[in-house]
């Protein structure tokens, strides 16, 4: 599933503080889990497009990769519940999780990563009386919205190259040519990244000063 970036666009959306988009996109969350109805998820889809595509002015084509991207799980989805519950539940459940996806990427669409990062640690800044490090917290958020974008551009260079080769294969055979050759580009780039990080002490533990005597 790909993951919108910012999208450098001048809208209210952009304009809002991260803290509060963060909050809407967890109350969104709430009430679909709660009103969950067919009507409810579709007013609150059609809500998030609004939000996205008129107030946030940005591009079609930012919302439209991450449905296309769930397009063959939700077909899924829908299909295990109209055989194990009913077709009623199963739209429910692809509209709700459809929505909460795309109302992530008008958020991460219309944020910096600073600025997100910035209100997980004054989230997480309450760690600090156990011991915690929400600067810690605060880099894995970094880099992970740094790296998923950098392992789907390296899946796609992983099946362009197997389609230069002659086709690219289907099925289970798909799956295991494309998962295993980027499972090992993902521990190389993990080990490449470790080693930079412990290169500039990003896990040195703060020295404490000694007592007097």
């Amino acid at each position: 599933m790909t993951l919108a970036l910012y999208v450098p666009v001048a809208s209210p959306v952009h304009r809002l503080p991260a803290g509060v988009k963060l909050l809407c996109l967890a109350a969104l969350a709430v009430l679909l889990f709660a009103r969950s109805t067919p009507t409810v998820a579709g007013a609150a889809l059609a809500g998030t497009l609004v939000v996205g595509l008129v107030v946030a002015r940005l591009p079609v084509a930012v919302l439209a990769r991450q449905a296309w991207a769930l397009r063959w799980f939700l077909l899924a989805l829908l299909v295990v519940h109209a055989l194990t519950t009913d077709v009623v539940t199963g739209a429910r459940t692809v509209l709700r999780l459809l929505t909460l996806v795309l109302a992530a990427a008008v958020v991460t669409a219309t944020t910096r990563v600073t600025e997100m990062v910035a209100v997980v640690e004054r989230l997480c800044a309450p760690l600090r009386l156990v011991g915690g490090r929400p600067e810690r917290v605060g880099l894995l958020i970094a880099m992970a919205l740094r790296f998923i974008p950098v392992l789907i551009e390296r899946a796609d260079r992983i099946r362009a190259a197997q389609a230069a080769r002659g086709g690219a294969p289907r099925g289970v055979r798909a799956l295991r040519t494309t998962v295993a050759p980027l499972l090992v580009q993902l521990l190389q780039m993990a080990h490449d990244v470790s080693e930079a990080l412990d290169a500039r002490g990003a896990d040195d533990v703060p020295a404490h000063r000694p007592r007097r005597a």
